[in-house]
């Protein structure tokens, strides 16, 4: 929390007593809760905490690097504390999303007519399948 405090100074991010609930829910998930999940979560300790709120603080988050959002075919958005770089698997079935790491695919470089692109700052595999427990 202290990190996501001084990075919050540093960005002149008021640190509310939502904003501080909001990002502490989210960095002891597991699962990359949605906007919706967090907001039954939080809802009991904070009765006054409105989902619109939920909403604007991730897009705030993320917007300056303090929360990833991961990219799902769902309409619904999920969202992380990104601690280290890692990937995703995503069950099409449940919808439970695992992180894993890959360093060969980290330090790979990009194909050229990508490094010509223009100047990418992230690179990341998202695999999508059905996992052990619906396949059983």
């Amino acid at each position: 929390m202290d990190i996501f405090q001084a990075s919050c100074r540093r960005r002149n991010l008021r640190l509310t007593p939502q904003r501080l609930e909001i990002f502490k829910e989210l960095a002891q998930a597991t699962d990359h809760p949605s906007a919706e999940q967090l907001y039954l979560r939080l809802h009991d300790k904070m009765p006054t905490l409105s989902l619109d709120t939920i909403y604007r603080t991730l897009s705030t988050f993320v917007q300056h690097g303090l929360v990833h959002r991961v990219e799902t075919v769902e309409s619904q958005a999920r969202f992380e504390v990104a601690h280290t770089r890692h990937h995703h698997l995503i069950c099409g079935r449940c919808k439970k999303i695992m992180d894993f790491d890959w360093d060969p695919i980290d330090q790979l470089d990009l194909p050229p007519e990508v490094q010509q692109w223009g100047e990418v700052y992230s690179k990341n595999v998202v695999i999508y399948g059905v996992c052990k427990e619906c396949l059983s």
